[in-house]
């Protein structure tokens, strides 16, 4: 048999396909986070298992924590998140669960965030996503979040808005790096 030998397991040449190497680590066209409620990106390829959201600088003019959601053909899901965030400052530790989105911990009109969050395809049949980040704030604080999230048809958007869906961006930079 021929392949590719990786760590001891031998990657077949079958299995190595043009179209398999098609798939490129894709990086969006990033967006000025500095008006509207929420920033979507759309038309993700189906064929995406990884998806990384990159903030950069980026707050509201409100106190609603800032949030992902994940959402296919029929549009965003609001609901059947199981996800946690865990945040550290200088004066507490805060952890919180989550049934309406990965939320960052940010409490603070004019805060600045900062970080990555990673979304990875656990199970195709069920499209099943689960995601894992951390960020930082100008408070100094740092926090994590964590959870997972199933949808109904093959994932093609992302959307970063905030828990209560009316504040507005006012700075910074938000992409995604696909693949």
């Amino acid at each position: 048999m021929s392949g590719i030998i990786f760590g001891g397991l031998v990657i077949p040449d079958s299995s190595i396909t043009p179209a398999k190497l098609s798939q490129p680590l894709t990086l969006a066209t990033a967006v000025n986070s500095t008006s509207g409620t929420s920033i979507d990106f759309t038309g993700i390829p189906s064929w995406v298992d990884k998806i990384t959201i990159m903030l950069s600088n980026v707050s509201t003019n409100g106190t609603s924590q800032p949030m992902f959601q994940i959402g296919d053909s029929g549009g965003i899901e609001t609901t059947g998140y199981v996800t946690a965030t865990s945040n550290i400052t200088t004066v507490a530790n805060v952890s919180t669960a989550y049934t309406n989105g990965w939320q960052i911990y940010s409490s603070a009109a004019a805060r600045v965030v900062q970080g990555a969050f990673t979304l990875t395809l656990v199970n195709p049949a069920t499209n099943t996503w689960v995601g894992s980040g951390s960020f930082t704030t100008d408070t100094p604080s740092v926090g994590w979040n964590n959870g997972i999230k199933s949808l109904s048809g093959t994932l093609d958007r992302v959307r970063i808005t905030t828990a209560g869906g009316t504040d507005l961006f006012d700075a910074g930079v938000i992409n995604i790096l696909y693949q």
